[in-house]
C-alpha cells in the first residue's frame, strides 16, 4: 500500500532485460507495500524471465502492441484485482519511485496525476523539434484539462479507481495515444487532472534513439495525434 491505498505499479517493458531487474528491485525497496506488474510487450530478449526473478508479477504479450497495448492490459489487471491506485513507471529507470507517494497524495482530490519533467524540479532537458512538440501539446492540453500541464507526454502517471475502470475498458494503442489521447479523453469526461514536479534520470541501460530526422517525424506525428484526439467523439 501507499498512503493507505492498495497500489499496483505497472511497468510496460520491451527488450529491457538490461534494466528491468534494477527497476523492479528499486520499486520494491522504496515501496515495499506495493505490487509490481511487468507487462512484457512482446520482447525478444529475457525481459520476462529477469523481471520474474526480480520479484515482479509478469504478464507476457505474444507480440509487440506498443506502450498503449501493454498499459491497457495493466489497467485491466488493476481493475480485476480491485486496486485503489495504478501507477505507470517506465522500465528504463528514468522514473524515481520515491516520487510515488507525492503522486498518490494528489489523488485525494484528483483522478489522474502526472509526474512532470518540466515543472521546476531536476535538470532534464529536451531540445529541437521534440521540445517544440511537447510545448505545443502542453499548451493545448492545458486548455482542454483546465489546469497547467507542462509534460503531457510523461509516462509517469497515477490513476485512481474511476480512471482505472475507464482505462481498462478504453485505452488507445496507437502512437502517442497512451499520452495525448488519454489526456483529452480523461479531461472531456470531467475527470480532474493535475501534475507534480519530478526529476527524471538517465536510462539505466540501452541507448535512446535521437536524430534530427526522427525528431521532425515526432513533431509531425504529435500534431496529427493531437488533431485526431480533439476531433474524435
Amino acid at each position: 500500500m501507499v498512503n493507505g491505498k492498495r497500489t499496483l505499479i505497472i511497468i510496460p517493458a520491451l527488450n529491457e532485460s538490461g534494466s528491468i531487474a534494477d527497476v523492479v528491485g528499486e520499486v520494491r525497496g522504496e515501496l515495499p507495500g506495493v505490487d509490481v506488474l511487468v507487462v512484457d510487450d512482446g520482447s525478444t530478449d529475457r525481459t520476462a524471465a529477469v523481471a520474474a526473478a526480480a520479484g515482479a508479477r509478469v504478464a507476457k504479450l505474444p507480440y509487440n502492441l506498443g506502450v498503449g497495448g501493454a498499459m491497457r492490459l495493466g489497467y485491466r489487471y488493476a481493475r480485476d484485482n480491485d486496486y485503489d491506485v495504478a501507477i505507470q513507471i517506465d522500465a528504463d529507470g528514468q522514473h524515481d519511485p520515491r516520487y510515488v507517494p507525492k503522486l498518490v497524495d494528489l489523488l485525494e482530490d484528483n483522478d489522474l496525476v502526472i509526474g512532470a519533467r518540466f515543472a521546476g524540479e531536476g535538470d532534464y532537458n529536451v531540445r529541437g523539434p521534440r521540445r517544440w512538440a511537447m510545448v505545443m501539446l502542453s499548451a493545448v492540453l492545458s486548455r482542454v484539462a483546465r489546469t497547467k500541464l507542462t509534460d503531457t507526454t510523461s509516462g509517469f502517471r497515477a490513476a485512481n479507481r474511476r480512471v482505472i475502470e475507464m482505462f481498462a475498458g478504453w485505452y488507445p494503442a496507437e502512437y502517442l495515444g497512451d499520452t495525448v489521447e488519454t489526456l483529452v479523453h480523461t479531461a472531456r469526461r470531467g475527470f480532474r487532472i493535475r501534475q507534480v514536479p519530478v526529476a527524471m534520470r538517465k536510462r539505466m541501460a540501452g541507448t535512446p534513439s535521437h536524430s534530427p530526422a526522427k525528431a521532425m517525424i515526432y513533431l509531425g506525428r504529435a500534431f496529427a495525434v493531437l488533431t485526431l484526439a480533439l476531433i474524435r467523439r
